[in-house]
C-alpha cells in the first residue's frame, strides 16, 4: 500500500501475505499474445530509476551466497517460471510444463522467439546448459536444490526435459528464483569468472558499468520478453543508503527509490515523500549452531526460544513495523502452520525453569555474533537472555564476513540474521534445515523432517493433501531445530517522482513503473 496520508509507524504491519499479483498487467499482456511481447523495445519510456537497495554478492546466480541477491539478479536475468499472488508457479520463459504420469520427468516448453540481451537465441539447448551448470559446476550454491535431477536435455528448440531420480513436483516453483535464472552459455562456457561482475542474461536491463561496493549502471534491454512493459530507459543500483541521510538523499534526487528502516518512515512522510510498504517473505531470525556450546544442549536451545520478547525486538529494531512470527513462512502462505501461531510466546519464567531442570545453577556462558545488523536489537536480546540466566557476550564481526564465518566456516554459535524466503517451500527447508543448507550452521538434519519433505515433493502442489503435508514439515522443523524466528519485516521504500512499485510475493518488479 502507498502511504500518502500520514499514519503512525506502528500501524505499518504486514498485511495478509501476497498483495496484487506479480506485474499483473505484464502477465495479462503475455497471456494475451501467447508469448513474448510484440514490438519488443518499442516502448517510448525514458528516465532513470535510481534504486538505493543493495548490491549483490555476485552477478552470477550460480555462486550467489545471499538469498536476497535474487532481487538484484532479477534486474538482469529471467527465471524459467514466476509466482502469482498465491505463490503458485506461472509461465515466464516457459509458457507451460508437464510432468509424466510417474512424476519423474518434467518438460518445460519455452516461449517462441526468446533471446538473451546480446541477441543470441535463448532456446532449449541454452536453458539445458544453464541448468546443467547450476547443478554440477564446482562451487555452485544452487546445486543442493537440484539433487533430484538425473539428466537435463533439450528436445527441439523449445522443450527442456528434466529426468529425475525420484518424484519431485517442486521444480516449477524452484525455477521461479535464482535456481531457474538462465545464464547465457556463450559467456559461462568461455569465461565463467566474468559473470561475477558482468551478468549475461535476458532480464529487463543490461549492466553497462559496475563498480564493486559502489553502484551498477544499467540500460533497458530491448530483447527482454516484455520490453514494452519497461517504461524507463535506465536503472542505477546502489547499496542501501545510510539511515541518517536516506531521506535527504531521496529529497535531493541522489536516489528516487530507497529502502527505509522503520525509524525513517515518519521523517520521509514529513518530507513529502511517497512511502510504500511492500509485502515480503523476509523474517529476522537467530542462527544457532547446535554443535557448539552451550547450544549443543537442547534445554538451552528451548530456553533461548522462550527467553526472547519478540514484540520488543520488533519495536527496537523496526519501530514496530512487521509482525512477530515463530516460523519461516508468513500467514497466508501455504507452508504457514496456524497451530504454531504462538508456540514460543515470551515466557521468561519457563526459560529459567528449563535451565534449572537441566541442572544449570550458574549463568550459562554464550557468544552472540553481530555483524552490525540491528545492533540495538542484538543488545536487547543480550539483556533478555541475561534475565533468564544465559550470559551472552557480543562478538562483533564485519558484515562482509558474516556468510564466511557463520555459514561456510560454521565457526559461530549464535548469530543475528534474516531469511529472505525462497520460491519453493522445500527449498526453504533445505536452506534452513538441510544437511547442506547454507543457513544451517551445524549442517545436521532430521530423518523425520527428511521423510516428511519426501512426501511433500512427491505430492503435486495442486493436490488437496499438499498444504497439510507441508505444514506438518513446518511443525517438525520449528519444534525440533534450534533456529529462532523473530518477526516478519515488509520492505519499506521512499519514492520521489517514481510511480508505485508492483506488489509481488518474492521479487521487486519494475514493469509499468514510470519516472517524472
Amino acid at each position: 500500500m502507498s502511504l500518502r496520508t500520514r499514519q503512525p509507524a506502528t500501524n505499518l504491519n504486514r498485511r495478509t501475505f501476497l498483495g496484487a499479483s506479480l506485474g499483473a498487467g505484464l502477465i495479462l499482456a503475455l497471456e494475451a499474445c501467447g508469448g513474448t511481447s510484440t514490438g519488443a523495445g518499442s516502448g517510448s519510456g525514458s528516465g532513470t530509476i535510481k534504486w538505493a537497495w543493495q548490491l549483490p554478492t555476485t552477478w552470477d546466480p550460480v555462486t550467489s551466497s545471499a538469498g536476497s541477491d535474487v532481487q538484484m539478479l532479477a534486474l538482469v536475468y529471467d527465471p524459467i517460471t514466476a509466482l502469482d499472488r498465491e505463490g503458485n508457479a506461472i509461465p515466464w520463459l516457459a509458457e507451460s510444463w508437464a510432468y509424466d504420469s510417474a512424476g519423474t520427468k518434467v518438460t518445460f516448453t519455452l516461449r517462441a522467439g526468446l533471446t538473451f540481451s546480446d541477441g543470441s537465441p535463448l532456446d532449449a539447448t541454452a536453458v539445458a546448459r544453464s541448468i546443467e551448470r547450476g547443478r554440477s559446476a564446482q562451487g555452485s550454491l544452487i546445486a543442493p536444490q537440484m539433487k533430484t535431477i538425473k539428466k537435463v536435455s533439450a528436445s527441439g528448440d523449445r522443450d527442456v526435459v528434466l529426468e529425475l531420480s525420484e518424484v519431485d513436483y517442486q521444480y516449477p516453483l524452484l525455477f521461479a528464483g535464482k535456481t531457474g535464472m538462465v545464464v547465457n552459455p556463450a559467456v559461462f562456457e568461455k569465461d565463467a569468472a566474468s559473470l561475477a561482475t558482468q551478468p549475461a542474461g535476458s532480464g529487463p536491463f543490461e549492466v553497462t558499468t559496475y563498480v564493486q561496493n559502489d553502484h551498477a549502471s544499467m540500460k533497458k534491454n530491448p530483447n527482454f520478453l516484455a520490453a514494452d512493459e519497461i517504461k524507463v530507459s535506465a536503472f542505477d543500483l546502489y547499496p542501501q543508503a545510510d539511515p541518517a541521510t536516506v531521506v535527504a538523499a531521496v529529497q535531493s534526487g541522489q536516489y528516487n527509490v530507497a529502502r527505509l528502516g522503520g525509524a525513517q518512515v515518519q521523517q520521509a512522510q514529513d518530507a513529502g515523500l511517497d512511502v510504500q510498504v511492500l509485502d515480503s517473505m523476509f523474517v529476522y531470525c537467530l542462527d544457532v549452531h547446535a554443535g557448539m556450546k552451550p547450544f549443543d544442549d537442547p534445554a538451552v536451545v528451548e530456553a533461548l526460544k522462550f527467553a526472547i520478547d519478540r514484540e520488543k525486538i520488533k519495536e527496537v529494531a523496526n519501530f514496530g513495523i512487521g509482525d512477530v512470527n515463530y516460523q519461516p513462512f508468513p500467514p497466508g502462505y501455504v507452508g504457514y502452520n496456524p497451530d504454531l501461531g504462538d508456540v514460543y510466546a515470551y515466557d521468561p519464567d519457563k526459560a529459567r525453569q528449563l535451565l534449572a531442570d537441566a541442572g544449570y545453577t550458574d549463568p550459562v556462558p554464550a557468544v552472540f555474533t553481530s555483524s552490525g545488523m540491528a545492533q540495538a536489537a542484538v543488545e536487547l536480546i543480550q539483556a533478555q537472555l541475561k534475565e533468564v540466566g544465559i550470559e551472552a557476550t557480543i562478538d562483533t564481526i564485519p558484515q562482509t564476513q558474516h556468510t564466511q564465518l557463520v555459514y561456510i566456516e560454521h565457526s559461530k554459535a549464535l548469530a543475528y540474521d534474516g531469511f529472505a524466503g525462497r520460491e519453493s517451500p522445500v527449498q526453504a527447508f533445505q536452506v534452513l534445515f538441510g544437511a547442506d543448507g547454507l543457513m544451517n550452521p551445524s549442517r545436521t538434519t532430521s530423518p523425520e523432517l527428511e521423510a516428511q519433505l519426501k512426501k511433500v515433493k512427491e505430492t503435486p502442489t495442486d493436490d488437496p493433501a499438499y498444504a497439510a503435508l507441508l505444514q506438518e514439515a513446518t511443525r517438525i522443523a520449528v519444534t525440533t531445530f534450534p533456529n529462532v524466528f523473530l518477526y516478519l519485516a515488509p520492505s519499506i521504500v521512499a519514492r520521489k517522482g517514481v510511480s508505485a512499485l508492483p506488489e509481488s510475493p518474492s521479487l521487486r518488479r519494475f514493469e509499468g513503473v514510470t519516472t517524472s
